[in-house]
């Protein structure tokens, strides 16, 4: 009856000790991960440059299809760069993003579904925990030509016409790169476009006869980057502003959803979702959407 009870308790001790291992271990392992994921996020003081160029086609082809349906074929190029700055009391970000978009539709002129340059720029100086005294800078244009959806032969814009600049003192909470909003409640905005398009009327709130406009007001910009699930990502970029001299209360919104699921190291499914309010441009919300296989270029 001893030798049984001393067997079991030798049994037992066994199990504990190994049970209490694989614990251990998953601990360590845990913790190894937190650790290595700690250090990715806090990058080494001095100069990060990255950039990454897309290519996404999408394409629908129907012959004899007696459900209906048009031939369709569509291609959008997109080019974002960062350059960034840090050390242990300032932060510079950096960003590029270049867009281009064409459709062609069976029967259809060429149609282009995105144009877009932009720069922007934030610089923080260290005020206090994740908080920073900053500044920020935007610049806003076009690639090609823009025309008046109800009569496709008047054009509404073209190459550095609009222009938007913004530009003004905040404060900026940063949590890492990417998660931080910027607050700046002294922003100025200069639209500038070609006399052309104010000859007969006002262009993108500009006065008629005019080439610009300026604006005083608060904008507040953010930026939330996460991942949902292993190679899935979804990155949300917000901005709004609203004029002090003309309207306060009507805000300009420009918000972006870009999911991206990895496939390899080349080849992505890209989801794009935009929506823009100004209507100093036009009297309702713009949308824009965009789905596709993207072949990606990293440098």
């Amino acid at each position: 009856m001893n030798k049984i009870t001393l067997r079991l308790a030798l049994a037992s001790l066994f199990l504990t000790s190994v049970t209490q291992a694989q614990v251990s271990e998953k601990e360590l392992l845990k913790k190894t991960e937190e650790t290595i994921a700690k250090i990715q996020e806090q990058k080494p003081n001095g100069w990060e440059k990255k950039g990454v160029f897309t290519f996404l086609a999408n394409q629908a082809s129907f012959n004899n299809w007696l459900a209906g349906g048009q031939s369709s074929i569509a291609g959008n190029m997109g080019l974002k760069y960062d350059f960034n700055y840090k050390s242990d009391t300032w932060t510079w970000d950096n960003k590029l993003n270049a867009n281009y978009g064409l459709t062609k539709i069976s029967g259809q002129e060429l149609q282009k579904t995105d144009d877009r340059l932009e720069f922007n720029s934030l610089l923080g100086k260290k005020a206090s925990g994740e908080w920073y005294y900053s500044f920020f800078f935007n610049f806003r244009t076009q690639f090609d030509s823009g025309f008046d959806p109800a009569n496709n032969s008047i054009k509404t814009s073209h190459f550095l016409s609009p222009v938007f600049i913004q530009f003004g003192p905040g404060m900026m909470w940063k949590k890492n790169e990417n998660f931080k909003i910027n607050v700046a409640p002294a922003t100025s905005k200069v639209i500038m476009v070609n006399k052309q398009f104010t000859e007969l009327g006002t262009s993108f709130g500009v006065a008629q006869g005019e080439t610009s406009r300026y604006e005083f007001g608060a904008a507040v910009n953010a930026y939330y980057k996460f991942k949902i699930m292993e190679n899935v990502t979804a990155e949300n970029i917000f901005n709004s502003y609203t004029n002090y001299l003309e309207d306060p209360y009507n805000i300009d919104i420009d918000y972006t959803l870009n999911i991206v699921m990895k496939v390899n190291k080349y080849l992505t499914t890209n989801f794009a979702f935009q929506t823009i309010y100004d209507d100093n441009a036009f009297s309702g919300f713009q949308t824009r959407q965009v789905i596709g296989v993207g072949v990606n270029y990293g440098f």
